[in-house]
């Protein structure tokens, strides 16, 4: 049965389920209907034929489900698919184009894909990994990709303030999903939703370690070596022995800890005493082997090493891919507990900074390509400068003392005896 009257809560409400599904048309907006089924389910649906006339495709989709949307909720959707019918678009066709539109779920598994792995480190996949998992695929993976705005992207750097390096990654990441995400024409060209967010400050975080916590490191990793070392707790601990080979590279070169734990046997350069990376976060990149780094690789040479890496992992043919827990119990029998794993190259620097290094030698060393990533040891690089400076000026103020020509002439008389 078909009838026609004003749709409204009290007569939708009001309709009976059949023996079959039936439709009460709206009298106020042409094609616009509530279906009735055998089930008492309701929805309402837009009738149209697709470029008009009685020659266009009949389309009947639905709009919603009566419970979800009122009467009048539905009958302003139909309102607006009218008007697209007017002006000769199919919206049945729009509304499957957006149903079918990507999610971030399916962005994010396609940059790790299509980019991420291709392209970048292992350890820069396994960290976008971890903040796509942690934090992004949760808030946003649900979304459309053209639909995240800017508030989403203000909403997730926000909560994050109390981790800015983290948050600023994060919104970073972001920026480049969305990038691709235009270049793959998921979204218009500059419409990327994380353009005008500040990044919070970052205080840059260098914990320096002293002459006298290097010397507890020392004592501490030398018991490492011999066996299990009791923590501050009073519990033995033992540590894999190419951790310990690993933190002693690290103090010894400056390198970056992927660097070093990467490190294979097939780029030690032994005549040159540097080991000649193919690839590091800055390209090809050569680490230079002081003696001492020279020794702790010899050591691991004359004993019985895996094929490929210096620092092998627990399974042959591997490499150790995680510093934290061998070095967070180290630290702790150290009694620096605040010293992460990449001050140790912090540490490097510094001491070539203060022993009179210049800061374009310290970049060489560091492998890094801007000077002024090296500038954060300029305070440090001072030191012999300072002590020269301190002579000069001790010297000129013992010549402006009263008594300086007294002094002077008695010195002078004594070299004369």
């Amino acid at each position: 049965m078909a009838t026609s009257s004003k749709l409204t809560k009290r007569n939708v409400d009001a309709a009976k389920p059949g023996d079959r599904v039936f439709v009460l048309w709206d009298s106020e907006v042409s094609g616009f209907g509530l279906k009735v089924h055998p089930t008492g389910r309701k929805t309402y649906v837009f009738k149209y034929r697709v470029g008009g006339g009685r020659s266009g495709r009949r389309r009947e989709p639905t709009i919603g489900v009566h419970g979800s949307l009122t009467p009048d909720q539905a009958r302003q959707v139909a309102i607006e698919m009218a008007r697209d019918v007017s002006l000769g678009k199919d919206p049945a066709s729009l509304r499957d184009q957006v149903r079918k539109a990507p999610t971030m779920s399916k962005l994010f598994d396609r940059y790790l894909a299509e980019h991420a792995r291709p392209f970048k480190r292992a350890s820069s996949v396994r960290n976008d990994e971890r903040i796509i998992d942690k934090t992004l695929r949760p808030a946003l993976g649900h979304l459309k990709v053209e639909h995240v705005a800017r508030e989403d992207i203000l909403g997730i750097h926000g909560s994050m303030a109390d981790r800015p390096y983290e948050a600023n990654r994060t919104l970073a990441l972001l920026s480049k999903l969305f990038n691709l995400a235009e270049l793959w024409e998921l979204r218009p060209d500059g419409s990327n939703p994380t353009r005008h967010v500040k990044r919070f400050k970052e205080e840059r975080r260098e914990r320096l370690l002293s002459e006298q916590e290097l010397a507890h490191l020392g004592v501490v990793l030398s018991q490492a070596e011999r066996g299990p070392i009791p923590d501050r707790d009073g519990n033995d601990r033992l540590i894999f022995p190419p951790a310990i080979t690993a933190i002693r590279l690290l103090l010894f070169t400056g390198a970056r800890s992927g660097e070093v734990l990467g490190l294979k046997w097939s780029w030690i350069n032994w005549g040159l005493r540097r080991a000649e990376l193919p690839d590091s976060k800055t390209g090809r990149k050569f680490v230079y082997l002081a003696p001492p780094a020279m020794e702790v690789i010899a050591s691991v040479q004359a004993g019985d090493p895996d094929p490929n890496f210096v620092v092998r992992g627990k399974t042959p043919g591997t490499h150790l891919v995680n510093l934290k827990d061998p070095w967070g119990i180290i630290r702790k029998c150290a009694g620096i507990d605040d010293v992460r794993i990449h001050d140790l190259r912090h540490c490097f620097a510094s001491i070539g900074a203060m022993s009179g290094m210049s800061l374009p030698m310290i970049g060489a060393l560091l492998g890094h390509k801007d000077i002024a990533t090296t500038q954060r040891y300029a305070h440090l690089s001072d030191n012999p400068v300072r002590s020269a400076a301190d002579q000069i000026g001790n010297r000129l103020n013992e010549l402006l003392k009263p008594n300086a020509l007294t002094d002077i002439g008695q010195a002078g008389n004594a070299q004369n005896e």
